[in-house]
């Protein structure tokens, strides 16, 4: 239903490309997530995971 609904809207060569496309920019966004928390602060990121969270508290 949604592929039909799609073909009517955009049509059915720009749905075949968009379909090679997807996993190409699953991949390049996956690398850029990556690298974006690597040359960002670790400790920015990992705040947010439970586990990992408690070994950063600081004993003041």
């Amino acid at each position: 239903m949604v592929q039909k609904i799609l073909n009517k809207i955009v049509g059915a060569k720009y749905i075949s490309m968009l379909r090679t496309w997807v996993p190409n920019m699953v991949a390049w966004g996956t690398v850029g997530s990556v690298a974006l928390v690597h040359f960002t602060d670790w400790r920015l990121v990992l705040d947010y995971v439970p586990y990992i969270k408690g070994k950063f508290v600081k004993d003041d």
